[in-house]
């Protein structure tokens, strides 16, 4: 194992750089002053980075990215919780088909579902509104929440709540005080990773999106549709950075193993 030991730390360093090296890239590319994509660049700039505040566009649409992701994750997390808890719990006919029915997005390749939204949004007039948009993203990313609870859920035991009944505690307050406590790292866990796909889904956010409801996702793939420069460098260092702090904060004050891993 000590002779091993050099070796996977090796390997181990060049998985990170490999991980690594496309967004440093990335972030040297966005100081760049040239009016195109140039790597090594001549001299430092902020060039880019003022250009963000010069395209309000690129500002909205990420605002609109941020409430879309807190509002369906959130709404995905509301109908995770109670599902995972029934399918994990209750033997009941249907199960099995229910929770494969929930889990199916996963299945679905996201420009079929883009397609498909498209054509149905067009039929009862929903097209290119907040809310269509709203409603494709929780069908999308509400099995990351139900797979998460579900685990969280699976073989939780029931001995605390049961003595809570039978003292007079009302379900709501057993599951207020009780259950939720118990689960909370895989529905923290499931709505983080909600809000990080319904952030980052482009595919089927193209064929649903209107020019008033842009996220930031397709913004930049417009972008770069009509011309490639810096620009979305920049903004890329932006995201990449307030993801890195954020993750920092998390993992100050409340431990990202509590999240992913469900530690106590």
């Amino acid at each position: 194992m000590r002779r091993l030991g050099p070796i996977a730390l090796c390997f181990h360093a060049l998985f990170v750089a490999f991980i690594l090296a496309p967004l440093l890239m990335v972030v040297a590319v966005s100081f760049t002053d040239k009016g195109y994509l140039s790597l090594p660049t001549d001299g430092l700039s902020l060039r880019w980075f003022r250009a963000i505040l010069d395209n309000p566009d690129f500002i909205d649409a990420f605002w609109v990215s941020v409430w879309l992701a807190l509002v369906s994750a959130t709404i995905a997390v509301i109908i995770a919780v109670p599902a995972s808890l029934a399918i994990a719990r209750k033997k009941f006919p249907g199960r099995e088909v229910i929770a494969a029915f929930l889990l199916s997005p996963l299945m679905i390749p996201h420009l079929v579902l883009g397609v498909a939204f498209l054509q149905f949004y067009s039929k009862i007039g929903l097209g290119g509104s907040f809310y269509g948009l709203l409603a494709a993203h929780v069908i999308l990313i509400t099995p990351y929440a139900l797979r998460l609870a579900l685990a969280s859920a699976t073989g939780l035991p029931r001995e605390a709540e049961d003595a809570a009944l039978t003292l007079g505690a009302s379900r709501f307050t057993v599951f207020r005080r009780i259950t939720l406590p118990l689960i909370l790292p895989g529905v923290a866990g499931g709505w983080l990773l909600s809000f990080i796909t319904s952030f980052d889904e482009l595919t089927m956010s193209v064929f649903v999106a209107s020019p008033a409801t842009q996220t930031l996702p397709v913004r930049m793939y417009h972008h770069i549709t009509q011309t490639i420069d810096p620009l979305i460098a920049s903004v890329s260092t932006v995201l990449i950075v307030l993801t890195f702090g954020v993750m920092l904060i998390l993992d100050r004050f409340y431990g990202l193993d509590k999240i992913f891993v469900g530690k106590g």
